[in-house]
């Protein structure tokens, strides 16, 4: 009896680190300190030395259910630009830059090639927001997880000026609520829609004219990453208020957690067009459109809290960042919250 025996390749674990060794080079920052393979990884403070206050700002996510469709389309290089994506995109909402990103797969039995793949996608996500990878751990689970599955988590660290950290406590009423796209449902909702259209090859493999693309196709869009998007408002001299990511919970649970007390968020429905695969998942899940703002981002990502006179400016910023930008609302005096109409 040996270590292969019982179900962990050793020889594989090797195989996997050398396959992705290329997709960890792109991302390499020049603070990185070591090469890629070491028990830990060393980055140096240099590049933020002249801060006044230097703030490290952390985050930690995974991809959820959405992961099952990763499976069934055996289709691996995207689930972790939307690891990234998620973690990322919550340190941005500080005012933070990302520095680097460590990632965590556990599977059933490492193939090295589809753990490549799934790195590659790692890798993109952290080319797209500007951090290394710095590191990261497989893991095989013989026995607790079936063979084909995987599950994948990450850890993000970013850092931002203490002056410049993004709080939301200046909101004031008559400030203007903008909205950046998404790209789809992102990584949140999962375990509805895969009530609402199932997980088999068939159903995912369905094309549907109002999506121009499968089910399965747009579902497994990944996550958008707004690092560049908010890093241009930045550049532009335009000061961010506060800043929401629109994730699990949808629009009414994270409007309000960017708000101070006594400020009421309200956001206008009918300030840009839904995406055809919210309207698809209400539609044939007979979900009510309360439940869809509660659960989904609705082709809204991130909601930026600006100065009314700065909005026109936000927009053209995230354009120059390959975004796209929309005003969706205001905030009033009220009780802290959100309402849509």
């Amino acid at each position: 009896m040996d270590y292969k025996n019982s179900g962990v390749d050793i020889e594989a674990g090797y195989k996997s680190v050398e396959l992705m060794k290329e997709h960890v080079k792109k991302t390499m920052r020049s603070e990185v300190l070591g090469g890629i393979g070491g028990f830990s990884g060393a980055f140096s403070m240099a590049g933020f030395k002249n801060m006044e206050k230097p703030t490290l700002v952390s985050g930690t996510d995974g991809v959820g259910t959405k992961i099952q469709l990763a499976f069934v389309m055996d289709k691996h290089d995207t689930v972790g630009i939307d690891c990234v994506a998620m973690c990322v995109n919550d340190i941005a909402c500080a005012g933070a830059q990302p520095l680097f990103f460590l990632d965590y797969i556990a599977c059933g039995k490492n193939y090295p090639e589809k753990i490549a793949t799934i790195v590659s996608g790692v890798a993109e996500g952290c080319v797209q927001s500007g951090c290394t990878l710095i590191g990261g751990e497989t893991a095989e689970h013989p026995g607790l997880m079936p063979e084909d599955e995987y599950d994948l988590a990450g850890f993000a660290v970013g850092v931002v000026d203490e002056k410049d950290i993004v709080t939301g406590n200046d909101i004031k009423a008559g400030d203007v609520l903008v909205g950046i796209k998404s790209s789809g449902v992102h990584s949140n909702g999962f375990s509805l829609v895969r009530k609402v259209f199932g997980t088999s090859k068939e159903a995912l493999s369905r094309y549907v004219d109002d999506l121009g693309a499968t089910v399965g196709e747009t579902l497994i869009t990944p996550t958008r990453i707004y690092v560049k998007a908010l890093s241009s408002i930045r550049e532009a001299g335009i000061t961010i208020k506060g800043a929401s990511h629109i994730t699990g919970g949808g629009f009414y649970e994270n409007i309000p957690r960017m708000l101070p007390e006594g400020i009421l968020a309200r956001v206008n429905k009918n300030s840009y067009e839904v995406p055809p695969i919210f309207k698809l998942i209400a539609k044939e899940g007979n979900v009510e459109e309360h439940v869809m703002y509660n659960t989904y981002n609705m082709g809204i990502g991130m909601i930026l809290a600006v100065r009314a006179e700065d909005a026109d400016n936000v927009i053209a910023a995230v354009k120059s960042a390959g975004d796209d930008a929309v005003i969706v609302g205001d905030v009033i005096s009220g009780d802290k919250g959100v309402t849509l109409f």
